[in-house]
């Protein structure tokens, strides 16, 4: 079996966050998914699972953070800066927040941060390996 990720997130309404993630990408895999728990597929290797509080509760007694904290920054490559715009401009469109940073263009990497509609916050990123600047040998 391939390495994979599977991210837990606990959502206040299941339907809404899955018309969320659907918009940005993400596939319903039935097999996973019930009226408590939705798993939402980025890659082969890269699962979401939106669980409703009464479902995230089966997992862990430990307090839901509330949805101006930052408990982590989950962050999707893509493979052009175009599509790091689009998922961010989906993103604002179907109930979540951009650009909750400010933008970040280095050159050879870009990235652009939003929210989803539970406060879970989320980048994108692009990145030009071969035009990162030589590492500086004199400091």
């Amino acid at each position: 079996m391939p390495k994979m990720i599977f991210i837990n997130l606990p959502v206040t309404k299941l339907e809404t966050a899955m018309t969320f993630y659907t918009s940005l990408g993400f596939v319903n895999n039935p097999h996973f998914s019930d009226d408590t728990a939705a798993c939402m597929v980025w890659s082969e290797a890269i699962h979401v699972m939106l669980l409703t509080y009464t479902r995230w509760r089966t997992f862990t007694d430990r307090p839901i953070p509330d949805t101006t904290s930052s408990e982590v920054m989950l962050s999707l490559s893509f493979d052009s800066r175009e599509a790091v715009d689009a998922i961010n401009e989906a993103a604002a469109a179907n109930g979540g927040q951009a650009d909750i940073n400010p933008v970040q263009d280095l050159g050879f990497m870009y990235s652009r941060d939003f929210l989803d509609p539970d406060g879970h916050a989320w980048g994108a990123v692009w990145m030009d390996p071969a035009a990162i600047p030589a590492a500086n040998e004199d400091k």
